[in-house]
C-alpha cells in the first residue's frame, strides 16, 4: 500500500482515502463517489479496527463481508482497496495511541471510554500509510469526524478531511452497517430518531433557541417509542461538542438511542446562515 500511495504521488496524482469497516452501504459509496469526482486516485480501507471497541461492545460479532464489500467498491470505482489484517496495523507489542483530549471524553466518548482514541491512532495510521491528499468521512459521525480534523491540525497533517451528508432510508433512518442488527419491528421502531430532529428542526424554525426547550421536545418524542432506550439527546457546540444554553452558532442537536439491543446515532447540524444572523440552516 505504501508503495502505491509513494508511486501515485510521484505521477502527481490527487489520492483520496475512504476509511470504512466493511458492511458497506449506499453511505460509503456515497462518500467513493465523491472522492471519485475530486481524485484521480480512489483507495478505500476496510478494517475493523479492534482498538475502538469496548470489551462489551459488538467487535467479534460486527458484520464482515469481505468479498461482498470488494465487488461493491469495485464496482464503485475504487482503485486500491486496502484490508489489512489487525497484526498489520498493530504488531506485537503496540503501545502508541492519539488520544485528542477533551472533546474525547464527551458524549460517544463518555457511552465508550477509550472508543475515540482507538479511532484517532488507526486513522492516523492510514493517514500515515495512504499519505491521501484528501480523506472522505460522513456527518453522521459528526463527533469523529470533528476529533480527526482536531488532530490533523495539531498534528499538522498533509490530508484535508471532506465531510459528507447524511445518507438516508426514504423514511429518514440513517444508514448505518449496524441496521442489520434490527428486528422488522426494530427497524420501523429506528425511525424515531429521524423524527426527533425533525421536530427540532421544527422548533428552530418557529423561533425556539432555547437549548433546554429543544433537548425536552427531543426526548419528548423519543420517550414515545417504547422500544427506545435513550442513551444521549443533547444539543452542543459544533465546534467543542459541550452542551449550550442557546442556539446562536453552528451547533447539533446529537443523539445516541438504543433500539432494542442496537445502539444508533443521528444527528441535525444548525447553522446560522450568516453570523449573528437569527435565520439557520439545517442539514439532517
Amino acid at each position: 500500500m505504501k508503495e502505491f500511495a509513494r508511486g501515485a504521488r510521484a505521477e502527481g496524482r490527487v489520492i483520496g482515502l475512504v476509511p470504512t469497516m466493511g458492511a458497506l452501504h449506499e453511505g460509503h459509496t456515497a462518500l467513493v463517489a465523491r472522492a471519485r469526482k475530486e481524485c484521480s486516485r480512489v483507495i478505500a480501507s476496510v478494517f475493523v479496527n479492534p482498538k475502538q471497541f469496548g470489551p462489551k461492545e459488538d467487535y467479534k460479532k460486527y458484520p464482515r463481508d469481505l468479498e461482498k464489500d470488494a465487488k461493491t467498491l469495485e464496482e464503485a470505482g475504487v482503485d486500491v482497496l486496502f484490508a489489512p489484517e489487525a497484526a498489520d496495523i498493530y504488531p506485537d507489542g503496540f503501545r502508541t495511541y492519539v488520544n485528542v483530549e477533551g472533546i474525547s471524553e464527551r458524549l460517544e466518548g463518555r457511552s465508550r471510554p477509550g472508543h475515540f482514541r482507538g479511532v484517532a491512532t488507526v486513522v492516523l495510521k492510514l493517514f500515515e500509510i495512504v499519505q491521501p491528499h484528501f480523506a472522505y468521512f460522513g456527518r453522521k459521525d459528526a463527533q469523529q469526524v470533528r476529533i480527526i480534523s482536531e488532530m490533523v491540525r495539531d498534528l499538522n497533517l498533509d490530508s484535508e478531511i471532506v465531510v459528507c451528508p447524511v445518507v438516508r432510508e426514504a423514511d429518514g433512518l440513517a444508514l448505518s452497517s449496524r441496521n442489520a442488527y434490527l428486528s422488522a419491528g426494530e427497524r420501523n421502531a429506528a425511525t424515531v430518531l429521524h423524527q426527533a430532529l425533525v421536530t427540532v428542526r421544527d422548533e428552530l424554525s418557529r423561533g425556539v433557541r432555547d437549548a433546554m426547550q429543544l433537548q425536552t421536545a427531543l426526548r419528548r418524542i423519543l420517550g414515545a417509542e417504547p422500544l427506545a432506550q435513550v442513551d444521549y439527546a443533547e444539543i452542543v457546540s459544533a465546534d467543542t461538542f459541550e452542551p449550550v444554553v442557546r442556539v446562536a452558532r453552528p451547533s447539533y442537536a446529537v443523539l445516541a438511542v438504543f433500539i432494542g439491543k442496537t445502539r444508533l446515532i443521528d444527528n441535525l447540524l444548525i447553522e446560522p446562515v450568516s453570523a449573528g444572523s437569527e435565520d439557520l440552516l439545517f442539514q439532517l
